[in-house]
């Protein structure tokens, strides 16, 4: 009885009724964000990947921007200024034929990047759609498809890469071309594996009750259930069409002159390596470092867009 008493004269003189705020009490303490919005407040907060994304950010806009703003044309020629090293007139020196490598650095990501994305894009777009329709109908037509992608997987892409570019006359749009023959498959592959997956959900019997189209379904029902994922495959391959594009044009079977990229400037580099190496030096660090960024911002982006990840920060 004695600590009864003790405990109420204690809650009398210690606590204090505030009485109850109903607007506080069914507010919702973390805000309502979308997928994307949620999705890009955990990329900010992954310090590696949002630097690798400023990075990219930075090249693309150096390469949109800086052959426009300088004063040297890339394939202008000054026979005075050749193998000239750094300087305040030059900032990444001149080349053997005494083109200034700060704008034909530049212009080389322009067209790298540029190859890149575009091919990378073409191949998710293709390897969505065939994996999705593969993944979906399943039967015969999935075996038949499966079949001929293990076919073409037997096959190194880089022969074909190469064989596509004997046959094709070397540029762009080439390299685009010899990139998308077999660049597709892992696509393909991977939205098949996930659409067979989903194809099973309770979504898509609903939808196919209301009389939704199949092409619907596949567009708009299972796709975006697989876009984070998809973004993120598409990530992870940048770093590799940018590497062929670089490999391609190092053994002659890129890019043709006047035109330049980083792998036409490493191979012209590689030439001068003992006597002027930071004509390998730079072009080859914007590959490295370009690359590097790509893949880290893949791996934030993994984390970041996979929806069982949503609210447990």
């Amino acid at each position: 009885m004695e600590n009864n008493l003790e405990l109420k004269n204690l809650n009398r003189t210690e606590f204090k009724v505030v009485g109850k705020n109903i607007e506080k009490m069914e507010s919702i303490t973390r805000p309502n964000l979308t997928y994307w919005a949620d999705a890009w407040r955990r990329i900010k907060k992954n310090n590696v990947a949002f630097i690798s994304l400023m990075v990219i950010v930075l090249y693309i806009l150096m390469a949109i921007f800086a052959p426009m703003l300088s004063k040297y044309e890339y394939t202008a020629i000054d026979s005075s200024k050749m193998n000239q090293f750094i300087s305040s007139k030059h900032w990444f020196g001149t080349d053997e034929l005494g083109r200034d490598l700060w704008v034909r650095v530049w212009r080389g990501a322009r067209v790298s990047l540029t190859i890149g994305f575009v091919a990378t894009i073409m191949n998710t777009v293709v390897g969505g759609l065939i994996g999705g329709i593969s993944g979906y109908y399943g039967g015969t037509l999935d075996s038949f498809i499966m079949r001929f992608i293990d076919v073409m997987y037997g096959i190194p892409r880089l022969i074909v890469q190469i064989l596509m570019m004997v046959v094709l006359r070397p540029g762009i749009e080439a390299l685009i071309i010899a990139m998308c023959i077999t660049g597709w498959i892992g696509t393909a592959r991977f939205v098949r594996g996930e659409i067979y997956r989903l194809k099973e959900q309770d979504f898509v019997a609903a939808a196919k009750v209301l009389g939704v189209s199949d092409f619907t379904i596949i567009i708009r029902h299972l796709i975006p259930n697989i876009i984070g994922l998809i973004i993120t495959n598409l990530t992870m391959a940048v770093p590799s069409a940018i590497f062929s594009e670089a490999f391609l044009s190092y053994i002659g079977l890129g890019i043709a002159p006047p035109e330049c990229s980083w792998g036409v400037l490493t191979k012209t580099g590689v030439k001068m390596l003992r006597v002027y190496p930071y004509q390998l030096f730079i072009p080859a660090f914007f590959i490295c470092s370009t690359m590097l960024a790509l893949n880290l911002l893949g791996d934030g982006l993994r984390d970041a867009l996979d929806p069982k990840l949503r609210g447990t920060e």
